[in-house]
């Protein structure tokens, strides 16, 4: 008799393919779920089912949820110029909230009263998942093997998983494994662990997979154009062609980006559960539109609401989606606000991606009134008086003399060095 039904989020891979083995041999009946958010591996679709259902899988759901994802999370970073500790840009956070709640809705449509995942009792997803779980649905249970001291008691490594799947014919790729981890989607590919615990040590050439070494690419530059509306992408033009479907435009940025090898970081994080972490990630399309978002708001956003959303807006998002707190009230409180900070952020930007990094060559704008180029010029004095400038001074200054007659009253003149 079943021990309860499973829904397991499943790549494919030796770890997922370990615990599916496992959850059965421990009597659960099991629904594999793949959400395909752009990862290369979500292409070889057909050969991960046959694989789930050799290993005792009652079914294989497999859910194309990239548009999913890019309309409501990537579209929605940009809007909001997402950023955890000024560099990282959060591509593996955008995507576990649309990965959980998909998982969730398989749950449910398959009557299973287990939800379980393959993240690691180290790392950030454990808590990102387990967290979107209990607020989409408090009754499903988690099985989460790597916490399980039956589990990890049995498997220290690579060489009992090794192991395990000979004795039980799970078929393993013959192709070498990396000498690190990686985590792929639509956004970007995050690197970590093995080699890369070393923070001092270089990534090797050959990691990377979604940019180019700037290096090798091209000598001219790739001049190109996105437009917004509202803060979010609608259209980028290279060339003879334009791109204005959601997911095709932001393939589109990503190949730029690639060719150009434009977007990588390397970096140490600090985790949520408190670990410091080195990570490599190369973020092409993201980092471009990004940049030519804060570009366009400086033409067209007032500077009070600017300050204000810099100050707290993008850093508690940014924050929330990181700690696993999108599906939580004070992430709709924000995101709200993020939304209502873009009702002027509509025009485009001319820009060009070369040798490793992105430039903005111009941008425009029929939104907002905020720039003039008459105020703005030096050869002309329409609507502005020199003059005024003298009271504005005053003004501002009445508070600096009386701090500076302080400090002198008190023996630290400010002119003392």
């Amino acid at each position: 008799m079943s021990k309860g039904r499973v829904c397991l989020a499943y790549s494919g891979g030796l770890d997922t393919s370990i615990i599916l083995k496992w959850l059965v041999l421990q009597g659960y009946t099991v629904v594999c779920y793949l959400a395909d958010v752009g990862q290369a591996d979500a292409a070889d679709a057909a050969a991960i089912k046959k694989k789930a259902l050799l290993l005792g899988a009652e079914r294989m759901v497999i859910a194309d949820l990239q548009r999913i994802f890019v309309e409501q999370l990537v579209f929605r970073a940009v809007q909001c110029n997402a950023i955890y500790e000024d560099r990282y840009l959060l591509g593996t956070s955008l995507a576990r909230p649309v990965i959980a709640r998909g998982q969730v809705q398989v749950a449910e449509q398959f009557n299973c009263q287990f939800l379980s995942h393959g993240s690691t009792g180290k790392g950030n997803d454990q808590v990102r998942f387990e967290l979107a779980f209990k607020a989409l649905n408090p009754s499903l249970q988690v099985i989460a093997p790597w916490r399980l001291s039956e589990f990890y008691d049995r498997f220290h490594g690579r060489q009992d998983l090794l192991k395990f799947a000979a004795e039980n014919n799970i078929p393993v790729s013959s192709s070498p494994k990396a000498p690190w981890s990686m985590d792929e989607n639509l956004v970007h590919c995050s690197y970590e662990a093995g080699i890369l615990e070393d923070p001092g040590r270089t990534p090797p050439k050959d990691l990377w997979t979604m940019t180019l070494d700037p290096l090798d690419t091209a000598d001219a530059p790739t001049e190109f154009s996105i437009h917004f509306e509202k803060g979010v992408p609608v259209k980028v033009v290279l060339g003879d062609h334009e791109a204005t479907d959601s997911i095709e435009l932001f393939k589109l940025l990503n190949k730029i980006g690639h060719d150009n090898g434009v977007g990588r970081i390397d970096i140490v994080e600090t985790r949520l559960v408190g670990i410091k972490s080195r990570g490599c990630y190369d973020t092409p399309g993201l980092t471009i539109a990004r940049l030519a978002h804060i570009d366009l708001e400086g033409l067209v956003m007032d500077s009070q609401v600017r300050d204000l959303r810099d100050q707290f807006v993008s850093r508690a998002w940014s924050r929330q989606l990181y700690n696993g707190m999108y599906f939580s009230p004070e992430r709709e409180f924000v995101e709200n606000s993020v939304i209502f900070s873009q009702r002027n952020v509509t025009g485009q930007v001319r820009m060009m991606a070369y040798k490793g990094n992105a430039y903005v060559l111009g941008r425009s704008s029929d939104a907002s009134n905020l720039y003039d180029e008459q105020d703005a010029s030096m050869d002309s004095l329409e609507g502005f008086s020199p003059s005024d400038s003298t009271g504005f001074i005053e003004i501002n200054a009445l508070r600096l003399k009386k701090f500076g007659l302080q400090k002198q009253k008190d023996g630290l003149p400010l002119t003392q060095t």
